[in-house]
Protein backbone atom coordinates (compact mmCIF):
# COMPACT_ATOMS: atom_id res chain seq x y z
CA UNK A 1 0.00 0.00 0.00
CA UNK A 2 1.33 3.29 -0.96
CA UNK A 3 2.24 5.87 2.24
CA UNK A 4 0.58 9.09 2.40
CA UNK A 5 3.10 10.69 0.77
CA UNK A 6 3.32 8.93 -2.27
CA UNK A 7 -0.65 9.37 -2.57
CA UNK A 8 -0.18 12.85 -2.49
CA UNK A 9 2.62 13.45 -4.98
CA UNK A 10 0.45 10.44 -6.99
CA UNK A 11 -2.56 12.80 -6.63
CA UNK A 12 -0.31 15.70 -7.56
CA UNK A 13 0.79 14.32 -11.01
CA UNK A 14 -2.14 13.03 -11.90
CA UNK A 15 -3.93 16.90 -11.11
CA UNK A 16 -0.96 17.99 -13.44
CA UNK A 17 -1.47 15.62 -16.37
CA UNK A 18 -5.09 16.08 -16.22
CA UNK A 19 -4.60 20.15 -16.36
CA UNK A 20 -2.23 19.40 -19.34
CA UNK A 21 -4.55 17.48 -21.13
CA UNK A 22 -7.02 20.28 -20.79
CA UNK A 23 -4.69 23.33 -21.74
CA UNK A 24 -6.16 25.56 -24.02
CA UNK A 25 -4.44 25.77 -27.32
CA UNK A 26 -2.03 28.60 -28.82
CA UNK A 27 -4.01 31.10 -30.28
CA UNK A 28 -2.84 33.27 -32.89
CA UNK A 29 -4.69 35.80 -34.64
CA UNK A 30 -4.75 36.04 -38.73
CA UNK A 31 -6.30 39.38 -40.14
CA UNK A 32 -7.51 39.27 -43.48
CA UNK A 33 -9.52 41.30 -46.75
CA UNK A 34 -11.79 38.20 -47.69
CA UNK A 35 -15.43 39.02 -47.87
CA UNK A 36 -18.56 37.67 -49.17
CA UNK A 37 -18.13 33.95 -50.83
CA UNK A 38 -14.30 33.86 -49.86
CA UNK A 39 -14.71 35.27 -46.57
CA UNK A 40 -16.70 32.44 -45.75
CA UNK A 41 -14.47 30.14 -47.61
CA UNK A 42 -11.95 31.38 -45.38
CA UNK A 43 -13.61 29.91 -42.23
CA UNK A 44 -14.22 27.16 -43.80
CA UNK A 45 -10.09 26.90 -44.01
CA UNK A 46 -9.74 28.01 -40.53
CA UNK A 47 -12.18 25.73 -39.34
CA UNK A 48 -10.62 22.55 -40.90
CA UNK A 49 -6.90 23.72 -39.54
CA UNK A 50 -8.37 24.14 -36.22
CA UNK A 51 -10.06 20.65 -35.97
CA UNK A 52 -6.90 18.89 -37.45
CA UNK A 53 -5.10 19.48 -34.69
CA UNK A 54 -5.85 20.19 -30.75
CA UNK A 55 -2.69 22.16 -30.20
CA UNK A 56 -3.12 25.59 -32.05
CA UNK A 57 -5.99 27.43 -32.83
CA UNK A 58 -6.28 29.78 -35.41
CA UNK A 59 -8.93 33.18 -35.25
CA UNK A 60 -9.49 34.75 -38.64
CA UNK A 61 -10.41 38.62 -38.24
CA UNK A 62 -11.91 40.59 -41.43
CA UNK A 63 -10.30 44.18 -41.51
CA UNK A 64 -12.10 45.73 -44.09
CA UNK A 65 -10.50 45.65 -47.61
CA UNK A 66 -6.78 45.26 -48.33
CA UNK A 67 -5.98 49.06 -47.71
CA UNK A 68 -7.58 48.74 -44.23
CA UNK A 69 -5.72 45.91 -43.85
CA UNK A 70 -2.54 47.44 -44.40
CA UNK A 71 -3.39 50.65 -42.00
CA UNK A 72 -5.00 48.42 -39.13
CA UNK A 73 -1.69 46.73 -38.90
CA UNK A 74 0.44 49.59 -39.15
CA UNK A 75 -1.17 50.83 -36.47
CA UNK A 76 -1.05 47.81 -34.32
CA UNK A 77 2.37 47.14 -34.80
CA UNK A 78 2.81 50.92 -33.66
CA UNK A 79 1.02 50.34 -30.69
CA UNK A 80 2.63 46.78 -30.07
CA UNK A 81 -0.64 44.90 -30.53
CA UNK A 82 0.16 43.54 -33.91
CA UNK A 83 -1.44 39.92 -35.06
CA UNK A 84 0.76 37.51 -35.76
CA UNK A 85 -0.89 36.62 -39.38
CA UNK A 86 -1.41 39.56 -42.06
CA UNK A 87 -3.21 39.07 -45.39
CA UNK A 88 -1.63 41.70 -47.75
CA UNK A 89 -2.44 42.44 -51.84
CA UNK A 90 0.73 42.19 -54.12
CA UNK A 91 0.89 45.39 -53.97
CA UNK A 92 2.22 45.86 -50.69
CA UNK A 93 5.06 43.46 -51.39
CA UNK A 94 7.72 46.29 -50.78
CA UNK A 95 6.35 48.26 -48.06
CA UNK A 96 6.13 44.77 -46.08
CA UNK A 97 9.90 43.38 -47.20
CA UNK A 98 11.18 46.92 -45.53
CA UNK A 99 9.59 47.34 -42.97
CA UNK A 100 11.34 45.71 -40.35
CA UNK A 101 8.07 44.46 -39.10
CA UNK A 102 8.05 41.13 -40.12
CA UNK A 103 9.73 37.24 -39.85
CA UNK A 104 10.25 36.08 -43.80
CA UNK A 105 7.89 33.06 -43.87
CA UNK A 106 11.17 30.74 -44.96
CA UNK A 107 12.96 31.35 -41.93
CA UNK A 108 10.18 30.71 -39.83
CA UNK A 109 9.67 27.43 -41.54
CA UNK A 110 12.90 26.60 -41.13
CA UNK A 111 12.97 27.28 -38.04
CA UNK A 112 10.57 25.46 -36.67
CA UNK A 113 11.11 22.40 -38.04
CA UNK A 114 9.32 22.40 -41.12
CA UNK A 115 10.29 20.55 -44.79
CA UNK A 116 8.42 22.25 -47.58
CA UNK A 117 9.51 22.06 -50.92
CA UNK A 118 9.66 25.66 -51.95
CA UNK A 119 11.01 24.62 -55.59
CA UNK A 120 7.73 23.01 -56.29
CA UNK A 121 5.66 26.42 -55.77
CA UNK A 122 4.74 27.61 -59.12
CA UNK A 123 7.70 30.04 -60.66
CA UNK A 124 5.76 33.34 -61.09
CA UNK A 125 4.30 32.91 -57.84
CA UNK A 126 7.44 32.07 -55.59
CA UNK A 127 9.13 34.62 -57.52
CA UNK A 128 7.42 37.54 -56.83
CA UNK A 129 7.26 36.81 -52.77
CA UNK A 130 10.98 36.27 -53.09
CA UNK A 131 13.98 38.30 -51.90
CA UNK A 132 17.09 37.18 -52.81
CA UNK A 133 15.75 33.23 -53.31
CA UNK A 134 13.79 33.30 -50.18
CA UNK A 135 10.38 33.69 -49.79
CA UNK A 136 9.77 36.67 -47.61
CA UNK A 137 6.00 35.69 -47.37
CA UNK A 138 4.01 32.75 -47.38
CA UNK A 139 1.77 32.73 -50.90
CA UNK A 140 -1.87 32.24 -50.13
CA UNK A 141 -4.69 33.43 -52.62
CA UNK A 142 -2.63 34.02 -55.61
CA UNK A 143 -4.58 34.73 -59.09
CA UNK A 144 -4.57 36.52 -62.87
CA UNK A 145 -6.75 37.89 -64.65
CA UNK A 146 -8.32 36.25 -67.23
CA UNK A 147 -11.38 36.66 -70.39
CA UNK A 148 -14.55 35.77 -69.75
CA UNK A 149 -17.12 35.74 -72.61
CA UNK A 150 -20.67 35.40 -73.40
CA UNK A 151 -21.21 31.87 -75.73
CA UNK A 152 -24.50 33.22 -76.93
CA UNK A 153 -23.43 36.31 -77.76
CA UNK A 154 -20.65 35.66 -79.85
CA UNK A 155 -22.06 32.69 -81.45
CA UNK A 156 -24.94 35.00 -82.54
CA UNK A 157 -22.53 37.43 -84.17
CA UNK A 158 -20.82 34.48 -85.95
CA UNK A 159 -17.98 33.85 -83.75
CA UNK A 160 -17.25 30.27 -81.65
CA UNK A 161 -14.55 32.22 -79.18
CA UNK A 162 -12.62 35.63 -78.63
CA UNK A 163 -9.69 36.14 -81.03
CA UNK A 164 -6.25 35.42 -79.49
CA UNK A 165 -5.07 38.80 -80.72
CA UNK A 166 -6.46 42.10 -79.68
CA UNK A 167 -6.71 43.40 -83.29
CA UNK A 168 -9.16 40.59 -83.96
CA UNK A 169 -10.91 40.35 -81.07
CA UNK A 170 -11.77 44.43 -81.46
CA UNK A 171 -13.61 43.43 -84.47
CA UNK A 172 -15.62 40.74 -82.97
CA UNK A 173 -16.48 43.49 -80.08
CA UNK A 174 -17.61 45.74 -82.63
CA UNK A 175 -19.21 43.05 -84.54
CA UNK A 176 -21.05 41.88 -81.61
CA UNK A 177 -22.38 45.15 -80.57
CA UNK A 178 -23.39 46.07 -84.49
CA UNK A 179 -25.41 43.21 -84.91
CA UNK A 180 -27.44 43.24 -81.59
CA UNK A 181 -26.20 40.55 -79.88
CA UNK A 182 -25.32 42.64 -77.20
CA UNK A 183 -25.33 45.83 -75.54
CA UNK A 184 -21.73 46.43 -75.29
CA UNK A 185 -18.74 44.58 -76.01
CA UNK A 186 -17.01 44.32 -72.62
CA UNK A 187 -18.01 45.57 -69.03
CA UNK A 188 -14.77 48.06 -67.51
CA UNK A 189 -13.71 46.05 -64.70
CA UNK A 190 -12.79 48.11 -61.56
CA UNK A 191 -9.18 47.03 -61.57
CA UNK A 192 -8.47 47.33 -64.85
CA UNK A 193 -5.30 48.53 -64.63
CA UNK A 194 -4.22 45.16 -63.72
CA UNK A 195 -6.00 43.49 -66.83
CA UNK A 196 -5.42 46.00 -69.34
CA UNK A 197 -2.25 47.65 -68.30
CA UNK A 198 -0.17 45.80 -66.38
CA UNK A 199 -0.87 42.40 -67.72
CA UNK A 200 -0.71 43.61 -71.18
CA UNK A 201 2.61 45.32 -70.30
CA UNK A 202 3.81 41.73 -69.01
CA UNK A 203 2.39 39.26 -71.59
CA UNK A 204 3.51 41.30 -74.67
CA UNK A 205 6.94 41.41 -73.52
CA UNK A 206 6.98 45.41 -72.63
CA UNK A 207 9.16 46.95 -70.21
CA UNK A 208 6.61 48.51 -67.56
CA UNK A 209 9.82 50.31 -66.37
CA UNK A 210 13.83 49.87 -65.69
CA UNK A 211 15.76 47.94 -63.24
CA UNK A 212 13.60 44.72 -64.38
CA UNK A 213 10.60 46.45 -63.02
CA UNK A 214 11.79 46.78 -59.89
CA UNK A 215 13.30 43.70 -58.85
CA UNK A 216 16.70 44.99 -59.29
CA UNK A 217 16.89 48.03 -57.48
CA UNK A 218 14.66 51.07 -55.63
CA UNK A 219 15.82 53.31 -58.45
CA UNK A 220 13.91 51.57 -60.72
CA UNK A 221 11.63 54.36 -63.14
CA UNK A 222 8.55 53.90 -65.19
CA UNK A 223 8.89 54.13 -68.92
CA UNK A 224 5.12 52.39 -70.23
CA UNK A 225 4.84 55.62 -71.51
CA UNK A 226 7.40 54.35 -74.48
CA UNK A 227 5.84 51.25 -75.20
CA UNK A 228 2.76 49.63 -76.58
CA UNK A 229 0.85 50.59 -73.51
CA UNK A 230 -0.06 54.14 -75.18
CA UNK A 231 -1.65 52.87 -78.45
CA UNK A 232 -3.64 49.86 -75.71
CA UNK A 233 -5.22 53.00 -73.53
CA UNK A 234 -5.87 54.90 -76.70
CA UNK A 235 -7.79 51.89 -78.05
CA UNK A 236 -9.75 51.87 -74.39
CA UNK A 237 -10.48 55.63 -75.07
CA UNK A 238 -11.73 54.76 -78.92
CA UNK A 239 -13.96 51.85 -77.25
CA UNK A 240 -15.70 53.76 -74.85
CA UNK A 241 -16.49 56.60 -77.57
CA UNK A 242 -17.65 54.48 -79.64
CA UNK A 243 -20.01 52.46 -76.81
CA UNK A 244 -18.04 48.75 -76.79
CA UNK A 245 -16.62 49.50 -73.70
CA UNK A 246 -19.52 50.08 -70.45
CA UNK A 247 -18.35 51.54 -67.19
CA UNK A 248 -20.41 49.96 -64.47
CA UNK A 249 -23.18 53.11 -63.13
CA UNK A 250 -24.28 53.14 -59.67
CA UNK A 251 -26.12 50.65 -58.11
CA UNK A 252 -23.97 47.80 -60.39
CA UNK A 253 -20.77 46.30 -60.55
CA UNK A 254 -18.76 45.16 -64.17
CA UNK A 255 -19.46 41.52 -63.38
CA UNK A 256 -23.34 42.27 -62.90
CA UNK A 257 -23.02 44.24 -66.52
CA UNK A 258 -21.55 40.34 -67.86
CA UNK A 259 -23.69 38.03 -65.62
CA UNK A 260 -26.94 39.76 -66.76
CA UNK A 261 -26.05 39.97 -70.39
CA UNK A 262 -25.59 43.17 -70.98
CA UNK A 263 -21.54 43.05 -72.18
CA UNK A 264 -20.33 40.15 -74.03
CA UNK A 265 -17.03 39.57 -72.08
CA UNK A 266 -15.57 40.77 -69.12
CA UNK A 267 -11.76 40.80 -68.12
CA UNK A 268 -10.90 39.62 -64.35
CA UNK A 269 -9.67 37.47 -62.37
CA UNK A 270 -10.05 33.69 -62.07
CA UNK A 271 -11.21 34.16 -58.15
CA UNK A 272 -14.29 35.53 -60.09
CA UNK A 273 -15.51 32.38 -60.99
CA UNK A 274 -17.37 31.29 -57.21
CA UNK A 275 -19.31 34.86 -58.00
CA UNK A 276 -20.00 34.32 -61.97
CA UNK A 277 -20.84 30.66 -61.47
CA UNK A 278 -23.64 32.03 -58.62
CA UNK A 279 -25.26 34.39 -60.08
CA UNK A 280 -25.30 34.45 -63.99
CA UNK A 281 -27.60 34.02 -65.90
CA UNK A 282 -26.04 33.50 -69.20
CA UNK A 283 -24.05 30.47 -71.15
CA UNK A 284 -20.32 31.70 -70.48
CA UNK A 285 -16.81 30.20 -70.73
CA UNK A 286 -13.39 32.14 -70.79
CA UNK A 287 -10.09 32.27 -72.00
CA UNK A 288 -6.31 33.57 -72.29
CA UNK A 289 -6.09 37.17 -72.72
CA UNK A 290 -5.41 38.39 -76.23
CA UNK A 291 -1.96 39.71 -77.63
CA UNK A 292 -0.67 41.99 -79.88
CA UNK A 293 -0.52 40.16 -83.45
CA UNK A 294 3.31 39.20 -84.04
CA UNK A 295 4.44 38.79 -80.49
CA UNK A 296 5.46 35.58 -78.73
CA UNK A 297 2.58 35.73 -75.81
CA UNK A 298 4.61 35.70 -72.18
CA UNK A 299 3.22 34.54 -68.87
CA UNK A 300 0.72 37.08 -67.08
CA UNK A 301 1.14 38.23 -63.67
CA UNK A 302 -0.15 37.72 -60.51
CA UNK A 303 -2.62 39.13 -58.57
CA UNK A 304 -4.13 38.49 -54.51
CA UNK A 305 -2.04 38.08 -51.83
CA UNK A 306 -0.02 36.27 -49.44
CA UNK A 307 0.25 36.01 -45.62
CA UNK A 308 2.85 38.13 -43.86
CA UNK A 309 4.07 37.08 -40.15
CA UNK A 310 4.37 40.30 -38.18
CA UNK A 311 7.42 39.60 -35.73
CA UNK A 312 7.56 39.72 -31.55
CA UNK A 313 5.68 37.47 -30.42
CA UNK A 314 6.22 33.89 -28.33
CA UNK A 315 7.94 31.13 -29.42
CA UNK A 316 4.92 28.70 -28.98
CA UNK A 317 2.76 31.29 -31.44
CA UNK A 318 5.20 31.18 -34.07
CA UNK A 319 4.59 27.90 -34.06
CA UNK A 320 1.51 27.38 -34.15
CA UNK A 321 1.75 29.86 -37.22
CA UNK A 322 4.66 27.84 -39.33
CA UNK A 323 1.79 24.97 -38.08
CA UNK A 324 -0.99 26.72 -39.93
CA UNK A 325 1.76 27.41 -43.18
CA UNK A 326 2.47 23.71 -42.91
CA UNK A 327 -1.34 23.27 -43.50
CA UNK A 328 -1.66 25.48 -46.30
CA UNK A 329 0.82 23.98 -48.07
CA UNK A 330 -0.40 20.46 -48.37
CA UNK A 331 -1.81 19.44 -52.09
CA UNK A 332 -5.13 18.47 -50.41
CA UNK A 333 -5.70 21.93 -49.10
CA UNK A 334 -4.43 23.89 -51.90
CA UNK A 335 -6.56 21.88 -54.41
CA UNK A 336 -9.72 22.57 -51.71
CA UNK A 337 -8.55 26.17 -51.47
CA UNK A 338 -8.67 25.76 -55.73
CA UNK A 339 -11.81 24.34 -55.78
CA UNK A 340 -13.34 26.48 -53.40
CA UNK A 341 -12.37 29.83 -54.78
CA UNK A 342 -10.92 29.68 -58.45
CA UNK A 343 -7.61 31.33 -56.91
CA UNK A 344 -4.81 29.13 -58.13
CA UNK A 345 -3.15 26.02 -56.76
CA UNK A 346 0.04 27.25 -55.84
CA UNK A 347 2.34 24.27 -55.64
CA UNK A 348 2.79 21.75 -58.70
CA UNK A 349 1.81 18.95 -56.67
CA UNK A 350 -1.60 20.40 -56.08
CA UNK A 351 -2.27 20.88 -59.83
CA UNK A 352 -1.44 17.76 -60.61
CA UNK A 353 -3.81 16.04 -58.23
CA UNK A 354 -6.68 18.42 -59.57
CA UNK A 355 -5.59 16.82 -63.25
CA UNK A 356 -5.08 13.16 -61.59
CA UNK A 357 -8.70 13.89 -60.49
CA UNK A 358 -10.34 14.93 -63.42
CA UNK A 359 -10.85 18.53 -62.28
CA UNK A 360 -10.25 20.29 -65.21
CA UNK A 361 -12.01 18.04 -67.25
CA UNK A 362 -15.35 19.05 -65.73
CA UNK A 363 -14.03 22.72 -65.05
CA UNK A 364 -11.91 23.59 -67.82
CA UNK A 365 -11.75 27.24 -67.67
CA UNK A 366 -10.08 27.35 -63.85
CA UNK A 367 -6.98 25.56 -65.51
CA UNK A 368 -6.18 28.82 -67.43
CA UNK A 369 -5.06 30.82 -65.42
CA UNK A 370 -2.35 28.38 -64.30
CA UNK A 371 -1.69 27.46 -67.85
CA UNK A 372 -1.19 31.33 -68.89
CA UNK A 373 1.06 32.03 -65.36
CA UNK A 374 3.57 28.81 -66.67
CA UNK A 375 3.71 30.10 -70.22
CA UNK A 376 6.60 30.23 -71.49
CA UNK A 377 9.34 31.15 -69.38
CA UNK A 378 9.39 34.43 -67.41
CA UNK A 379 11.48 37.93 -68.95
CA UNK A 380 12.41 41.03 -66.92
CA UNK A 381 9.23 42.72 -68.21
CA UNK A 382 7.13 39.30 -67.19
CA UNK A 383 8.47 38.76 -63.50
CA UNK A 384 5.69 41.08 -61.86
CA UNK A 385 5.90 44.12 -60.37
CA UNK A 386 8.21 45.42 -57.47
CA UNK A 387 7.84 49.12 -56.70
CA UNK A 388 7.27 50.86 -53.30
CA UNK A 389 4.32 52.52 -52.68
CA UNK A 390 3.01 51.19 -55.75
CA UNK A 391 -0.23 51.48 -55.30
CA UNK A 392 -0.07 55.33 -54.91
CA UNK A 393 1.72 55.23 -58.48
CA UNK A 394 -1.35 53.04 -59.82
CA UNK A 395 -3.87 55.75 -58.31
CA UNK A 396 -2.33 58.40 -59.98
CA UNK A 397 -1.70 56.28 -63.54
CA UNK A 398 -5.99 55.52 -62.93
CA UNK A 399 -6.23 59.60 -62.96
CA UNK A 400 -4.47 60.18 -65.64
CA UNK A 401 -6.96 57.46 -67.80
CA UNK A 402 -9.45 59.02 -66.47
CA UNK A 403 -8.67 62.05 -68.03
CA UNK A 404 -8.16 60.35 -71.13
CA UNK A 405 -11.77 58.85 -70.73
CA UNK A 406 -13.29 62.37 -70.49
CA UNK A 407 -11.40 63.80 -73.35
CA UNK A 408 -8.78 65.98 -71.68
CA UNK A 409 -6.03 64.40 -72.61
CA UNK A 410 -4.65 61.93 -75.19
CA UNK A 411 -3.32 58.69 -74.71
CA UNK A 412 0.05 59.79 -74.98
CA UNK A 413 -0.29 63.37 -73.10
CA UNK A 414 -1.97 60.87 -70.21
CA UNK A 415 0.69 58.51 -69.93
CA UNK A 416 3.38 60.52 -69.55
CA UNK A 417 1.65 62.57 -66.87
CA UNK A 418 1.10 59.04 -64.97
CA UNK A 419 4.97 57.99 -65.34
CA UNK A 420 5.87 61.61 -64.19
CA UNK A 421 3.63 61.40 -61.23
CA UNK A 422 4.29 57.73 -60.61
CA UNK A 423 8.26 58.03 -60.69
CA UNK A 424 8.00 61.01 -58.31
CA UNK A 425 6.19 58.59 -55.68
CA UNK A 426 9.30 55.87 -56.59
CA UNK A 427 11.75 58.64 -56.12
CA UNK A 428 10.70 59.31 -52.95
CA UNK A 429 10.12 55.80 -51.58
CA UNK A 430 13.62 55.30 -52.83
CA UNK A 431 14.91 58.30 -50.38
CA UNK A 432 12.81 56.80 -47.53
CA UNK A 433 14.46 53.78 -47.95
CA UNK A 434 17.66 53.71 -49.59
CA UNK A 435 20.25 50.91 -48.51
CA UNK A 436 17.64 48.47 -47.71
CA UNK A 437 17.03 46.90 -50.96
Amino acid sequence: MLSLKAQAAAGVLALCLSGAAMAEPVEVQWWHAMTGVNGERVDELVKKFNESNEQYKVVAVNKGNYDEVINSTIAAYRAKRPPHIVQIYERGFMTMLLSDAIVPAQDLMEKAGYKIDWNDFIKPVAGFYSYKGRLAAMPFNSSSPILFYNKDQFQKAGFDKPAQTWGEFEKQLYAIKKSGAAECGTALATDYHWSLIENYSAINDQPYATKANGYNGLDTEFVYNKTLVVPQVARLKRWLDDGVLKIAGQGFSPEQLFTSGTCATYFASTAAHSGIEKNAKIAWSATFLPWEEGREPKNSTIGGAALWVIKGHKPEEEKAVAAFFDFLAKPETQLWWHKATGYVPLTNKAYELAKSQGYYKESPTREIAILQLNRGTPSENSLGFHFGNFTQAMFAQREEVEALFAGKKDAQQAMDDAVKRGNEILRQYERLNKGKY
